[in-house]
This record gives C-alpha cells, structure tokens and sequence, in this order.
C-alpha cells in the first residue's frame, strides 16, 4: 500500500537538485525550447487517444508539467474487452532530451517532482498510474485483468505513443511496486527502453518458501532491538482489549468500519505482526530507542503502533483503495511470512497476515504459481542495462532480484539502509558506477565486455 510501501523515490521540487555527490546533467537553454511552449502542447494532442487534463503549475525552471489521460484497453489480448483512461502525468522540458518513464505501481502523484534519473539525466519524465490505482479504472473493474502482463503491455503502449514525440534515449524508473513493475514491463517489452533503474523491488519468487523474509527479521539490526520490537509486540497482544477499544473508537470518531478484514480485533492483529516489517522498512536501528517499553502506557503503546504500521490502513476507507494491490499479492507477485514464536498463544487469527483478507470474499483470488518463478528467471538469464538499489536493512528485498553475471546489470546495496534508499545513499565507488552505467544507458553505449541480449 502507499502509506505502507511506498519509497521517498521523488526529490524536494524546492531544491530541484540531486543529492550530495552526484552531479545532474544541464539542460541548455536552446534545448528547452525544441519545441515551444505553444508546440508541445499540440504535440501532446496529436497523439492519438491521449488527452490533455490540465497543466498545472509548480514546475522547475525549464520544466513544465501536465496532467494526461491515456485511453488503454481494459484487456490487451481482446478489443472488445472494453476501455478504461489511464492517468499519466509529463515533466516536459525538451523533446530530444532523454526521457524518465516513472512507474509508481500505485496511483501517480499530482506534484511536479522528478525522479532521481530525471534529474540525474535533466530529462522529461513521463509518469504512469498503475491500471485499476488511483482514477485509472474501467466503469466496471474486473480484476481479473490486473495481472503483471497486462500492466507491461501498459507500459509498452504508453513508450510506443510517446517515442513520436520523445525520440532519444529512455529510460524506466521506479520504487518499491513500482519498481517491480519496472522490472515486468522489461521482461515482457525488453527493448522498449534503453535501461532501468529499480529501487528496492521485491522478489517473492516462490510464495509458499517465505524462510528468507522470516531469518531476515530474525537477524536484521541488533539484538537489542529486535528484542524491543517483540515484547512491544506481546504488550500490544496482552493489552489487546484496551488498543482495540481506542482503534474502535478512533473508526467511531471517522465514520470508518472495518468490514472488509473483519473486526478492528483482527485489523489491530494484523498491524501487530507486520510491525518489525513495517519499523525495518522504514526506519534504522537508531529509532529503536523510541520502540516503547515493557512500562509504556498504552496510550504510547497505540500511538507508536500507529504511527509505526499505519492502524488507518486496515480500515475500509483506506483499505478499499488498496484492494488492487492486496489482489496483486494474492494471485501473482506473492507476500512474506513473519516471526510468530514469541508470540505463542496470544494469536487469534492464523491467517491474519493473508492478502486475502483485505480483499472482499466476493472477489475471487487463484493464485499463479508461475508469475514469479518466470520474472525471475529472465531476470537471472537476460536481465540488460538494469540496476537494482538496495538497502542491507530492508525486509522487501529479502528476496531480491539477481541479473546474471555476464549482462550489463549489477545490484548494488545501500549499507544500513532501509526501503527509501538512492543511488546518492550508495557508497562512492558504488555511486559513481551506478551514475556511469545510468549515463552510458542514456548515450546508448554499451558496457565493454556486456553480451547482447537481443
């Protein structure tokens, strides 16, 4: 889900520069008005079944940014599947400037933000709505259409239309889900760019082998505190009446409910067991002095559990918007397991960490045993001009992707990082080359030695 998932993949529009060390390419003034400012707007609607929303103001200097709705098919494979608009928005700045296709996996943000390759590469940025997130819905959803290959052939149709008006290097970026559906859209159109940047992706390659993502919260950070995390967690269990009774009341004062997983007893279960996942992700060993103690009202208990797994996310206000992902992991792209023995006989609910549950029972879920096991295997055999960013302290990529050692990939690990890392967070000798790789990919050379893949 966004509030649970989502990577701070987006520069500061303030400071509009790339973080220390890594030096962005300029864009020069002539190559700012390629196309006038009249020009790249008829341009945008000459291109066939897009239309142009709005634009909105707030873009850098040399920038300009809109909101666009492209008409997909609800089914690729079968026309008469229906339509449904995908929102897309565009930094423009220079139409033969590289392009930065950004796929967020969720819904795309209204903010004129680039990317960090957008602003590495001083290119366009093109970004995509994931289909069925945010307004990018058909009247009716089925989602049985939300499968990985029909996303890629999203995103193959979108570089497609584009490539009129943006004719130079592209290249797809993306964080966390968007990330991974980098990294399909890839594996099903290859050449549609000339390289990708994947920030800690995730790769659940087999969804009934969860070891990895169980020894990982069982090793991350210190003792110290992974031991405070578990007896935060069996506080939480043994007062459990009185956080459910706050959660309830919480639900009372915002009109919420809590039908689709079923009870705020089993909403508040649920938040408890993702707990170390969600504090791993998003912060470091150091935030462990604030994890409250054995002696910590439970009012700090409910308020640091809040704030730390999101307790809005599994009511039905929230919980609703995210059926689409919840789906994705309960028929394709899998989920983890979590430690429990600590918590030996204050669990209710032994599935309560199931995507599943957050999907209403009406909707049917069959799980595809061979979505992954294939996205993995043509990342390890064929996987070119693609760097995935780690961070060593993220329970995501406890699993994570692997590219084959004679291809112009690499993966390379932010020490001590968690879910929000960058290239900037690289060590420097692991910076600089990420930064030569992404620039090569831009200028179309290929690494000495690198096999084609084509």
């Amino acid at each position: 889900m966004r509030i649970l998932t989502r990577r701070r993949l987006l520069t500061s529009t303030a400071s509009a520069v790339p973080a220390a060390g890594l030096a962005a390419v300029p864009v020069r003034a002539a190559d700012r008005h390629r196309i006038g400012h009249g020009d790249v707007v008829d341009a945008l609607r000459a291109l066939p079944g897009l239309r142009v929303i709005e634009e909105r103001p707030g873009a850098e200097p040399g920038y300009r940014f809109f909101v666009l709705g492209l008409r997909q098919p609800v089914d690729h494979a079968d026309a008469g599947a229906g339509t449904f608009e995908q929102r897309l928005t565009l930094l423009h700045t220079a139409a033969d400037r590289p392009t930065v296709l950004f796929g967020t996996g969720y819904e795309v943000p209204l903010t004129p933000r680039r990317t960090e390759p957008a602003v590495l590469l001083a290119g366009n940025q093109l970004g995509v709505e994931h289909r069925f997130f945010g307004t990018s819905r058909p009247p009716t959803l089925d989602l049985t259409h939300l499968t990985i290959r029909q996303a890629a052939d999203d995103h193959h149709r979108v570089v497609r239309l584009f490539r009129r008006l943006y004719p130079g290097a592209w290249i797809s970026t993306g964080g966390s889900k968007g990330g991974m559906a980098s990294v399909y859209h890839r594996r099903f159109h290859p050449h549609d760019v000339d390289g990708t940047v994947a920030y800690s992706a995730p790769n659940n390659v087999d969804d009934r082998e969860d070891s990895a993502y169980v020894r990982f919260l069982e090793h991350v950070g210190t003792a110290a505190a992974r031991d405070a995390l578990k007896a935060a967690q069996r506080q939480m269990l043994l007062r459990r009446a009185d956080l459910v009774a706050r959660y309830q009341d919480w639900a009372a004062a915002t009109g919420d409910t809590f039908r689709i997983v079923g009870s705020a007893d089993k909403a508040l279960e649920t938040a408890v067991l993702r707990l170390p996942f969600m504090f791993w992700q998003n912060r470091t060993t150091a935030d462990a002095a604030a994890v409250p103690g054995p002696d910590a009202s439970t009012d700090a208990l409910y308020t640091w559990l809040e704030e730390t797994a999101a307790l809005p996310a599994y009511a039905d206000s929230t919980a609703r918007e995210y059926i689409p992902y919840w789906y994705q992991l309960g028929t394709q792209m899998g989920y983890l397991s979590v430690p429990t023995g600590h918590l030996d006989g204050l669990l209710r609910y032994p599935d309560a960490v199931e995507p599943r549950n957050l999907v209403p029972r009406e909707i049917p879920m069959r799980f595809d045993a061979a979505a992954m096991p294939d996205i993995d295997r043509w990342v390890r055999r064929h996987a070119d001009r693609m760097l995935f960013v780690n961070g060593t302290q993220d329970p995501s990529v406890a699993e994570s992707f692997e590219p084959g050692p004679y291809r112009d990939a690499r993966v390379l690990w932010v020490p001590g990082g968690n879910h929000h890392v960058t290239i900037a967070d690289l060590p420097s000798a692991d910076r600089a080359q990420a930064v030569t790789a992404l620039r090569r990919w831009a200028m179309g050379v290929r690494a000495t030695g690198a096999r084609d893949g084509r």
